[in-house]
């Protein structure tokens, strides 16, 4: 059963078009991300879902009830915002029932309610304390806390986390993901935090000027990106793009500057395909020394750049002409200007049209 349709939803302020005949259903209990750059429509199509903005065309259905023309206190919804936007003059305590209180609830319901919220987030202790005597997590905590009370099928969240620091970021993600496995609820997470939406959606859905580029699980969205926007965009340090040419005079290969990458064992989305191209490596994917001779496309280069990262070290170098990067583990000592072989799988890259950008 779908807990949240979106149907052929679109949303104009004036001449601009934000966005764009949209459709998404979201299944009970499912954690999906809406994922994508600054402008993208992401937290437009959530604040849609939540009521705080009206579509100019579709509908909005929760729970199998249209909620399209809906306040958003009657569409039973839970909402965590970017800024935590918590009472200062009041308690943790005071700011978990306040919603409570307004609406009418008995004495007795809602302290059950914010206790039970308080043991789920494991604030129980700062129940007394105000906001300014909290941490930004411990903020955030109150945030989420303050929708949890309210008891309802459908959590949205518009970049919970993206006023906190590295470590709390990664800290609260785990909070999130531990919250939703315990309450089995329906979540929709607006980020644009790739790291963010392949740890915790059960699927994504990258947009692009207000389209859904590709709507599926992590894995298959970093596997097999749908078209270039996709490939480009998810992934840290993101793909290499090499253009060239894909030949068809014998078995079918990669033709970039002087290289010849075989692509016998790649599985082509569209049959026969020839012509202008590019081919998507991820950094990731390719292999050094002993093991990138072994890889069924290897050649020698030079190392142009290193940057250390801790775990491993990403590596600069040059393919066909084209700037090149791989990660490399980080007991490998490299030197500017050293000579080294890297070789790749091709059945792991990924082809795009150079016309249309589609996967190939």
């Amino acid at each position: 059963m779908s807990s949240v349709i979106v149907r052929d939803v679109s949303l104009n302020f004036g001449a601009v078009e934000v966005l764009k005949s949209l459709n998404l259903d979201v299944a009970e209990g499912e954690f999906i991300v809406l994922l994508g750059p600054s402008g993208c429509g992401k937290s437009t199509l959530l604040n849609c879902i939540a009521g705080l903005l009206d579509v100019s065309q579709g509908q909005i259905f929760i729970k199998g009830k249209n909620v399209t023309w809906e306040e958003p206190k009657d569409r039973g919804i839970g909402m965590v915002f970017q800024s935590y936007a918590l009472y200062p003059q009041m308690t943790v305590e005071g700011n978990l029932s306040f919603g409570l209180k307004n609406a009418g609830l008995p004495k007795d319901e809602i302290a059950k309610r914010v206790a039970r919220a308080s043991e789920i987030l494991q604030i129980e202790p700062l129940l007394q304390r105000k906001p300014a005597a909290l941490s930004g997590g411990q903020r955030q905590r109150v945030a989420i806390g303050r929708a949890l009370v309210r008891d309802v099928d459908v959590f949205l969240f518009d970049e919970p986390l993206s006023n906190l620091d590295a470590k709390l970021r990664s800290e609260l993600r785990v909070e999130i993901k531990r919250l939703h496995q315990k309450l089995a609820n329906t979540m929709i997470y607006v980020t644009h935090d790739q790291i963010e939406a392949l740890t915790l959606a059960d699927r994504i859905a990258v947009m692009k000027g207000g389209v859904i580029q590709q709507l599926d699980g992590p894995q298959e969205i970093y596997n097999r990106p749908v078209n270039r926007f996709v490939a480009g965009f998810i992934g840290s340090p993101g793909m290499n793009f090499l253009e060239g040419q894909v030949s068809r005079d014998g078995s079918p290969s990669f033709l970039v500057g002087d290289l010849r990458i075989p692509l016998d064992r790649y599985d082509f989305s569209v049959a026969n395909a020839a012509g202008a191209a590019a081919l998507g490596i991820r950094p990731e994917h390719v292999a050094l020394d002993e093991a990138g001779a072994a890889m069924p496309f290897s050649l020698e280069t030079v190392v142009e750049i290193v940057e250390p990262m801790g775990s491993d070290t990403l590596v600069w170098t040059t393919l066909g002409g084209h700037n090149f990067n791989f990660r490399a583990p980080s007991e490998r000592t490299l030197r500017l200007r050293e000579r080294i072989t890297i070789g790749f799988d091709p059945a792991r890259a990924s082809l795009f049209d150079a016309a249309t950008d589609v996967r190939l």
